[in-house]
């Protein structure tokens, strides 16, 4: 038997879960990519354990059914609908305008509509931090970065680790690499590792990548070589425990969850947000995994750091502000 207040409370969430239908669209790469898509997976499962709401969603193959995927989830009604990735832009600007009365929101692009709510982040900032711990990490002041497609996006991330490991060795030498111009060089874990291991014939001992799947391939070759790797978006340091250095935390998780969770909630907004190191949008991994590798002096730096990018004594460089890097 349940009381007549516990059987309100639950008719009133049901009613609610027929109001929202969230729906997420992955990039390229799928869902399970260890990284930047798996971390939006992550935010609507855990939406969906919190609150028992269903979610559909769809892993797309190529760039074409990016629109598609968009309409046919728009004509079932669905809302918030949850792109993931800058290269769905253009498909939730048309898709969204085709659908005024259902909310959508984009990771990584701002679509200037009414009914869309754009979340960028300032990857830079937390590419500082995993630059300044592998540079006080490394033995032969040689550390490496593994772009995945040569986007201005990725170049935030090679710029700002960059500038980190600069700011904690300024003899420091960084290799830095793309994988490719397409969206397949998001998932092609094979030249992840190829680019890795030449950085490490080079003499790198600690390499960083933001290369979604691709990444999978460097982690494997920093563990293969006995040397370090650096994550990215999820938390990977379980990947290869000991010989992941740290995860440059990109929160995708919590902008998905924020979304289904505004929309439950009635209190959608649409416009965009920037959210980085203040905003808990960017951070850095410390777990079991990793955790011998991370010295007293390196947690303190990184603490140290991290309040004065908060703070405004240290501006990280952002790429995407002028397309160029300094460092």
């Amino acid at each position: 038997m349940i009381g007549a207040a516990a059987a309100t409370m639950l008719m009133s969430a049901g009613a609610m879960a027929e109001d929202i239908k969230p729906a997420l669209l992955y990039d390229l790469g799928g869902k399970f990519d260890k990284s930047f898509n798996e971390a939006a997976h992550t935010g609507a499962e855990k939406f969906t354990s919190d609150t028992g709401i269903a979610y559909r969603d769809f892993e797309i193959q190529n760039d074409s059914q990016r629109e598609q995927a968009l309409r046919n989830f728009a004509k079932r009604g669905m809302s918030p609908i949850v792109a993931i990735g800058f290269s769905q832009a253009n498909a939730v600007e048309k898709v969204a305008k085709e659908f005024p009365d259902l909310k959508f929101a984009i990771v990584d692009m701002v679509v200037d509509l009414p009914n869309v709510r754009s979340i960028v982040f300032k990857e830079h900032e937390g590419s500082y931090i995993v630059g300044k711990l592998a540079a006080m990490a490394s033995e032969t002041g040689k550390v490496g970065f593994v772009g995945g497609m040569d986007i201005p996006l990725i170049r935030r991330f090679a710029c700002g680790y960059k500038q980190g490991a600069l700011a904690a060795n300024e003899k420091v030498e960084v290799f830095e690499n793309m994988t490719g111009t397409t969206g397949a060089a998001w998932n092609d874990p094979v030249k992840g590792g190829e680019l890795a291991k030449s950085q490490f014939d080079r003499g790198a001992d600690v390499v960083y990548h933001a290369a979604g799947g691709t990444g999978i391939g460097v982690l494997q070759a920093a563990a293969d070589a006995d040397k370090l790797g650096i994550g990215v978006d999820s938390n990977q340091n379980g990947l290869h425990p000991g010989k992941v250095l740290t995860s440059m935390l990109k929160r995708v998780d919590v902008a998905v969850y924020q979304a289904f969770e505004d929309a439950k909630n009635d209190n959608w907004s649409s416009g965009f947000s920037v959210l980085g190191l203040a905003e808990g949008g960017v951070d850095w991994a410390l777990d079991d995994n990793n955790k011998e590798l991370i010295t007293a002096g390196m947690q303190k730096a990184v603490e140290t750091a991290t309040a004065d990018i908060v703070s405004g004594k240290v501006v990280v460089h952002d790429y995407m502000s002028d397309e160029s890097c300094p460092f």
